[in-house]
C-alpha cells in the first residue's frame, strides 16, 4: 500500500524514474531502471513513481516491469491514463497504484477508474492543479490527493500552490505535493503544512547517480 508506506515514513520521498521531461527536455537519457530503482529503496525511498510514457518522458511499460521484480516498494504508474484499459495494463505491469490527472479527465470518468483501479487491487493518486478541480473529490474515493505545483500552460512551478490547496482540501485525505521540490527545507515546511508525500524527480534524475542523490538528500532531511 503506497498511502501506507507514506503514513508511516518519516520523509515520505516518492521517487521518481524519468528520463526526460516536457518542460525540461533530457534529463537523463541514458538512465537505467537497474541502476536507479533499487538505489532508490536502498537509498529511503517510500515509493517509487514509474514514467511509463514514451513521447513526453522517455519511459515504457518495461521499466515498470523491470522494477516490479527487483524491488518491495511500492510503484506508483504514472501516465496520461484516459481509458480502463491503461489501469488494467497497470496491474499486469505490477503497479500498486496509479496516477489519474483531474484535467485531463472528466469528473464521471474519474469515479470510473477510480472503482475500477480498486476493483484491481489499485491505490489511486488523484492529481489536482486548482480550486476548480476541487469538485473531483467530493464523490471520488481516491486514496491520495496531489497537488502539482507545475502550471500546465507554462510549465512554471510555484509551491506557493500546495500550501494553499490544502487548506482547502479535507483533512482526512492523504495529500502529496508534486513537482517544483528541491530543498529539504521545503520539504519539512509542507510536512508541517498537512502534507505525508512529496513526489520529486528531476531534483535526483539529474545526478549521474540518483540513488546517490537521494540518499544525500534523505540525510539533510534528518538533521
Amino acid at each position: 500500500s503506497m498511502s501506507k508506506s507514506l503514513q508511516k515514513s518519516e520523509t515520505g520521498i516518492i521517487a521518481e524514474f524519468k528520463r526526460k521531461s516536457p518542460s525540461k527536455g533530457w534529463i537523463h537519457p541514458n538512465a537505467q531502471i537497474k541502476d536507479t530503482i533499487p538505489a532508490y529503496e536502498k537509498a529511503g525511498a517510500s515509493a517509487s513513481s514509474i514514467l511509463t510514457d514514451e513521447i513526453f518522458f522517455g519511459g515504457t511499460p518495461g521499466d515498470l516491469c523491470q522494477a516490479r521484480k527487483m524491488v518491495n516498494m511500492p510503484l506508483l504508474r504514472k501516465e496520461f491514463i484516459i481509458d480502463e484499459y491503461q489501469i488494467y495494463q497497470a496491474k499486469a505491469m505490477g503497479a500498486d497504484a496509479i496516477l489519474l490527472i483531474a484535467a485531463a479527465i472528466s469528473t464521471q470518468e474519474c469515479n470510473r477508474f477510480v472503482q475500477l483501479a480498486h476493483q484491481l487491487g489499485l491505490e489511486v493518486l488523484l492529481e489536482l492543479h486548482d480550486e476548480a478541480e476541487l469538485c473531483y473529490i467530493e464523490n471520488s474515493d481516491t486514496d491520495m490527493v496531489g497537488i502539482n505545483n507545475r502550471d500546465l500552460t507554462s510549465f512554471e512551478t510555484d509551491i506557493n500552490r500546495s500550501f494553499e490547496m490544502i487548506k482547502k482540501l479535507p483533512p482526512q485525505k492523504l495529500c502529496i505535493s508534486e513537482s517544483g521540490i528541491s530543498d529539504p527545507k521545503t520539504v519539512k515546511e509542507l510536512r508541517a503544512a498537512g502534507f505525508r508525500g512529496f513526489l520529486m524527480g528531476e531534483n535526483f534524475m539529474k545526478h549521474e547517480l540518483p540513488g546517490c542523490a537521494l540518499s544525500a538528500f534523505i540525510k539533510q532531511l534528518k538533521i
